[in-house]
């Protein structure tokens, strides 16, 4: 019988032993569980956040592609977009040769963006409908670029027209900085690149027209001066246009580089006679679109 008990109750130690380690083992296991359960919860959050971040960053992609295809498809409408047609790169035009009887006119206004005027110009030609086409002045351009965001906002088409807007001779580097300084600063203002030159005067042989048409602008005259430089009495500015204008032709005017109250004043009734004779307004390119367009016609014809 002694060595029985001997026997067993090392049996029973062992056993007890066993059953204390369980129990340790199952409260061990309980402590821990909450912080694997924490670390589980957070995982799972830091999931969730980055899907989130993923998600927002995709949906922040999507609008900003969408930004962009709203505005070229409205720098499409404006003109800010626009494909010159290759025939007029690199071409002096003073005014637009059509064949089948358009009766168009585009109005064009220099010097701007200036204080007042171009503003009250533009309140014109918004009431009226029209949209015309600006050359502006780099260096007024710099001093009110607001204005000049409104003249592209609002459905107009800008032009270059040198940054300081002097007659004398111009060496290549002088006319570069002159033109492509312009181009660039009514890029960085209004979002518009244009291909369109007008040189200060009209004149063609001081060296700034000679580097637009290399860059291959359309150089842009008119064939029907207003001479509201020159401060006339209102009925004779109106008269100067009118006088000069026939189908496809193009208008100087200006907007800025000094006092156009005349101008402002002669605007409307401008408009409202061209009208009695049946004229629609144009732009430059799209002047210059129609009569690409006629002369493919009559290349067709022909054929």
């Amino acid at each position: 019988m002694e060595n029985n008990k001997s026997f067993l109750w090392p049996e029973g130690i062992l056993i007890a032993l066993l059953a204390l380690g369980g129990v340790f083992s199952l409260a061990f296991m309980m402590l821990l569980r909450p912080n694997a359960s924490e670390a589980q919860s957070r995982q799972n959050i830091d999931i969730k956040d980055v899907a989130a971040n993923v998600g927002t960053q995709q949906r922040i992609e999507k609008l900003k592609a969408a930004m962009l295809t709203t505005w070229q498809q409205e720098a499409q409408t404006k003109g800010l977009a626009y494909a010159l047609p290759s025939r007029f790169q690199g071409a002096i035009i003073e005014e637009a040769k059509l064949t089948q009887g358009q009766k168009v006119i585009a109005l064009t206004f220099d010097d701007g963006p200036w204080p007042d005027t171009t503003e009250q110009v533009l309140d014109i030609l918004k009431s009226n409908n029209i949209k015309g086409t600006f050359f502006v002045v780099g260096q007024n351009l710099k001093n009110f670029p607001e204005i000049g965001k409104k003249i592209v906002t609002e459905g107009h088409v800008i032009a270059n027209h040198t940054w300081h807007h002097w007659y004398h001779f111009f060496n290549q580097q002088a006319a570069a900085y002159e033109i492509d300084r312009t181009t660039d600063l009514i890029y960085q203002v209004t979002g518009a690149k244009t291909n369109l030159f007008r040189p200060p005067g009209g004149m063609l042989h001081n060296g700034l027209s000679a580097y637009a048409k290399g860059q291959k602008y359309a150089v842009i005259m008119w064939s029907a001066d207003s001479t509201d430089y020159k401060l006339p009495p209102v009925p004779k500015l109106i008269d100067n246009v009118i006088k000069d204008s026939k189908p496809g032709g193009i208008v100087l005017m200006h907007d800025g580089g000094g006092n156009r109250s005349r101008t402002v004043q002669a605007l409307p009734e401008i408009i409202s006679n061209f009208r009695k004779q049946g004229y629609r307004f144009v732009t430059i390119p799209e002047l210059l679109e129609m009569e690409d367009a006629d002369k493919k016609l009559l290349a067709k014809k022909k054929q």
